[in-house]
């Protein structure tokens, strides 16, 4: 009986026992997962915790920099030109009438005097002898007039003639006088125009147009509502060459500048020349500066009208920077160029630019030769944007790629691996 009541007791104290060794195992389950989840959360957050540092960075702009170039003091500045002969000159006609004669074509080269042509002009030269008689006349008169005069005045002093008809002989005298002075002008004026029938070269140089021939009708004066210009003469002793420098390089493009010439016809050879004189005034419309280039030609080798390349050889009033066409950036509010400061901050500055090649460009306002300048900047940059700063490397990857991480800190995978 009593070993009965004992194995019951023995039996309810091994049944708590049970149950608490459930909740143990249940607890150690929980901890376990716990474990395992905590183990498999950690490495994907951190992968992912690199991975955006990674995304960040791969946002950045990669960008090249370099300081801007000095300037040469003194460099070449090349622009095309215009020639003209040193004189060029129409030659039209002062008289009317029929071309009588030419005497040189084109491509002559005459002297200063020569006699280019002779124009028949015979209702010219009929004036010219009604001219002659109207001045005889006159001479005659004013001599009659003359004596009567005096005749009249000599006998005025002793009171044979009346005071009143003296007078009117001297008056008459001296508008005689007066007749004839106007009559010889007349007859001078028509001697001239008489002397233009003769058509003289007015100075040293080449015919280089002959527009009328033998029979060709004459008509005085210049311009389409005249006459028509008869020759077309140039000295070519000196060539003038014409050029339009822009404002920026106007400073220094002063009398004295030594300027060659180059053309598609003498490879290889340049023509001395220097510039003698400027407008002195910015054209509006261009924005450049009239330049005046005399180059000597003695043996006629330039021709007026020849397409020049000229050659300055500027001295730079101030000193200029030079930097790649490409990190020019072109922004409705004007020409910028975008450098780094801070390390790895953005920042757009205004420029003016003088020369520019097409390769290279000078910079003359706004930057300063310590500036980094961006060597290729994207379209899209702004002020104040953070760009990562790389150099360009010989290992065939990314210039600026960021490094690969440590795959200790990520795990072997994806996943974590540290299941």
């Amino acid at each position: 009986m009593s070993e009965t009541i004992h194995g019951r007791e023995t039996q309810h104290q091994h049944k708590p026992m049970s149950g608490r060794k459930a909740l143990l195992l249940v607890a150690v389950l929980v901890i376990l997962a716990a474990v395992l989840a905590v183990g498999g959360i950690l490495p994907r957050l951190r992968a992912q915790k690199v991975l955006a540092k990674r995304t960040d960075q791969l946002a950045l702009a990669d960008v090249v920099v370099a300081k801007p170039t000095l300037g040469q003091p003194s460099e070449e500045l090349v622009l095309p030109g215009n020639m003209f002969a040193y004189v060029d000159s129409p030659i039209y006609a002062r008289t009317d009438g029929y071309l009588e004669k030419w005497y040189f074509d084109i491509g002559a080269h005459v002297r200063k005097g020569q006699l280019l042509a002779t124009i028949a002009s015979p209702e010219v030269d009929q004036q010219l002898a009604q001219a002659k008689a109207d001045l005889a006349t006159a001479i005659a008169n004013s001599g009659y007039a003359k004596k009567q005069a005096a005749r009249y005045t000599e006998l005025l002093k002793s009171n044979a003639v009346a005071t009143q008809d003296t007078e009117n002989f001297v008056t008459q005298a001296a508008s005689s006088s007066t007749q004839v002075k106007s009559a010889q002008a007349n007859v001078d004026r028509l001697e001239q125009l008489v002397g233009f029938e003769k058509v003289y070269a007015p100075f040293t140089g080449t015919v280089t147009a002959r527009d009328v021939d033998i029979g060709t009708l004459i008509n005085a004066g210049a311009g389409s509502s005249a006459g028509q210009e008869m020759f077309h003469m140039d000295d070519e002793h000196t060539m003038r060459v014409y050029v339009n420098v822009p404002q920026v390089d106007s400073p220094s493009c002063t009398a004295g500048t030594p300027a060659d010439l180059t053309l598609e016809q003498f490879p290889g050879r340049r023509f001395h020349g220097k510039v003698v004189r400027t407008a002195r005034a910015i054209d509006p419309a261009s924005r450049t500066l009239l330049v005046e280039v005399d180059v000597p030609n003695p043996n006629g080798t330039l021709v007026p009208g020849d397409y020049t390349e000229v050659h300055f050889r500027l001295h730079m009033v101030k000193q200029t920077l030079v930097i790649p066409a490409a990190a020019l950036l072109f922004r409705q509010e004007g020409l910028r160029v975008a450098t780094v400061v801070d390390g790895n901050k953005a920042k757009l500055l205004p420029i003016t630019i003088g020369q520019d090649d097409g390769n290279v460009v000078q910079v003359t306002e706004g930057l300063t030769p310590d500036d980094l300048v961006i060597q290729s900047p994207p379209d899209s940059i702004i002020d104040g944007e953070t760009v990562r700063v790389v150099h360009p490397n010989n290992e065939g990857g990314i210039p600026g790629a960021p490094a690969e991480e440590n795959p200790s800190e990520t795990g072997s995978g994806p996943e974590g691996g540290g299941r």
